[in-house]
């Protein structure tokens, strides 16, 4: 077979220029540490890296989210410690207020200063997430959660809870109602009060269970009347009568009633009513500030008023705190969740960037090796055209 001298210089440059091509290629990915440049480098390889990249920028915004909810939750676990320290300084301020040495002037001033800690209160539930959102705003974020108006603080936001749209549960706001707005009243099981209308100097306990299965959920009454000169008192539930009737009363004495204990202190005036009726999860720390404060104000109220006032706020303000530090426990709890997420995340992560690495990283050593066989091999071809493309006939005759 004839072989032309051009087929053979063509040969010779397309074998240089080839070998040219792929030590550049060498050196490029020595260059930037991939061995895959392009999808047609290894398509298997690139395929892997591309599922591994995807997924390492799917856990990267999750962890954006995750980063948002622990910004949400640390400031929303830090306002219940701090509205935990206001309730606690409100209950020692309605325990001064007790003092019997008390005056009118005094019981004032130390309304004024429940009034301020109330104020620092509704501060803390309407208090920003820094974003434009409220903590406590519910579903409704950029909403201010809470307005105080004549009748008290109302919501103004939507109840609930918002969370981020991820796989796991990473909320950005908490349900502010159901924090603020719904501890259960009195003491969580019954609540006893005294009527407006009393006069005398009586005052009834917050009471415990002593039976839980006699708990019956009626209303009750107590009334004191004066029956053959002897002060008593009859217990009716639900208006109908009780084996309490016509008891004489013993200031400090336990009134026991279906799986109830309650004890009447002071001195109740004839006529004077107590009432006993189902917890509900309705009280707020607003609402048992406001009415200690109201009563404290009141220059007309008479020793047994300020007793049941600053007796009642107590219980309202144990309930409120119990109540605040549960929901402080369950944003602690959702902080080390979302702890345990971070984590989860971060060896997700690593995996994800070891599978890209292990597809499309370059083993070096062996890319310098490599590199070094081809420039050897280049130099060597290049060297051997250029002897041969120097031949002649004189070269030959020589």
């Amino acid at each position: 077979m004839r072989v032309s001298t051009a087929n053979r210089y063509e040969t010779a440059v397309d074998n240089l220029q080839r070998r040219q091509r792929d030590m550049a290629e060498a050196q490029t990915a020595m260059t930037n540490g991939k061995r895959i440049n392009r999808p047609s480098d290894d398509p298997t390889g690139a395929a892997r890296a591309e599922r591994a990249y995807i997924s390492g920028e799917r856990i990267a915004s999750e962890q954006r989210s995750l980063a948002a909810s622990r910004h949400a939750m640390t400031l929303t676990e830090a306002a219940l410690g701090q509205a935990g320290e206001l309730l606690q300084g409100a209950r020692d301020t309605l325990v001064a207020a007790g003092n019997g040495s008390y005056s009118a002037a005094e019981r004032a001033s130390q309304a004024n200063q429940l009034a301020q800690l109330r104020s620092q209160l509704l501060a803390l539930a309407n208090q920003g997430n820094g974003a434009g959102g409220y903590l406590f705003g519910g579903q409704g974020a950029t909403t201010i959660p809470f307005l105080d108006t004549a009748a008290g603080v109302q919501p103004a936001a939507t109840g609930g809870q918002s969370e981020l749209s991820t796989a796991d549960a990473m909320p950005i706001t908490v349900d502010g109602q159901t924090i603020w707005l719904a501890a259960r009243s009195g003491n969580g099981v019954f609540v006893s009060a005294a009527a407006a209308a009393n006069t005398g100097s009586g005052w009834i306990d917050a009471g415990t269970v002593t039976d839980p299965a006699a708990i019956t959920g009626n209303d009750y009454t107590i009334d004191f009347f004066d029956h053959n000169g002897v002060l008593s008192y009859t217990v009716s539930s639900n208006a109908a009568p009780t084996a309490l009737e016509n008891v004489p009363y013993q200031a400090g004495a336990a009134i026991t009633v279906d799986g109830m204990s309650l004890h009447v202190k002071g001195l109740p005036a004839d006529g004077d009513r107590f009432t006993i009726g189902p917890a509900t999860p309705d009280l707020d720390a607003f609402e048992a500030l406001d009415r200690a404060i109201a009563t404290l104000k009141d220059p007309a109220s008479n020793p047994g008023r300020v007793a049941q006032a600053v007796n009642s706020g107590l219980r309202d303000l144990d309930a409120v705190m119990g109540h605040m530090q549960a929901a402080r426990a369950a944003a602690g709890s959702t902080l080390t969740r979302l702890d345990t997420l971070d984590a989860r995340n971060q060896d997700r992560a690593l995996w994800a960037r070891s599978v890209q690495a292990d597809a499309e990283d370059l083993d070096m050593v062996q890319a310098v090796s490599t590199f070094q066989n081809q420039q050897t091999g280049y130099q060597a071809a290049l060297q051997s055209y250029a002897m041969v493309q120097r031949l002649s006939l004189f070269d030959y005759v020589k």
